[in-house]
């Protein structure tokens, strides 16, 4: 019986794309530890500081970290590279700048724990708890936030299910709760045969 080439070639693909599962896995690790660590490292510079006022602010979470209540931040927010040194003073009085920094290395910590899942599968998967617990966390802000959402300018375009940049940054972590939620799986998976 004759082989159809191209019946051939999808199942060579799919024989291949089946295997990739350990690489996905790995993707996915390393993903998160580029992330967390690139935007836990960024909370050490005022323009990312002063950008994630509005969703701390509002969270009732989180805005305890702050000394002012929202909104009063609307009248300091800064655009990213800008300068003022009135707005930067309310921002030092605010603790900005202090709980930003605590937040990026906890964010740059997560990052770690989860790629050393690659060596330990226990730290792997605090890891990936962490990743999970911060993500319903930021994807909270979609409920929180205002900023989350087109404002009323004018065109009749706005509020629910219009996104603003703030809000397309934040749906985004979607994927991240995604994929710690598959390595989390992976890991349990590991422990479980060790116990067997």
């Amino acid at each position: 019986m004759k082989i159809n080439p191209l019946n051939k070639l999808i199942n060579t693909f799919l024989s291949i794309a089946a295997s990739t599962k350990n690489l996905g896995y790995g993707m996915i690790r390393i993903s998160i530890l580029v992330i967390f660590v690139w935007i836990g490292g960024l909370k050490f510079w005022n323009y990312e500081a002063e950008g994630i006022v509005p969703f701390v602010a509002n969270s009732p979470f989180m805005s305890f970290f702050y000394n002012n209540d929202a909104p009063d931040y609307k009248q300091f927010k800064l655009k990213e590279g800008e300068f003022d040194p009135v707005k930067h003073e309310w921002h030092v009085a605010n603790n900005t700048y202090g709980f930003s920094h605590g937040l990026g290395i906890l964010i740059m910590s997560i990052g770690i724990l989860t790629f050393l899942g690659f060596f330990n599968t226990k730290i792997g998967m605090a890891g990936e708890l962490l990743v999970i617990i911060m993500t319903i966390g930021t994807l909270s802000f979609l409920v929180t936030t205002p900023e989350c959402w087109v404002p009323d300018l004018g065109s009749g375009e706005h509020g629910f299910p219009l996104l603003s940049g703030a809000g397309r940054l934040v749906i985004k972590d979607l994927s991240i709760i995604a994929g710690a939620v598959v390595l989390l799986s992976q890991s349990a998976q590991k422990i479980l045969q060790k116990h067997r």
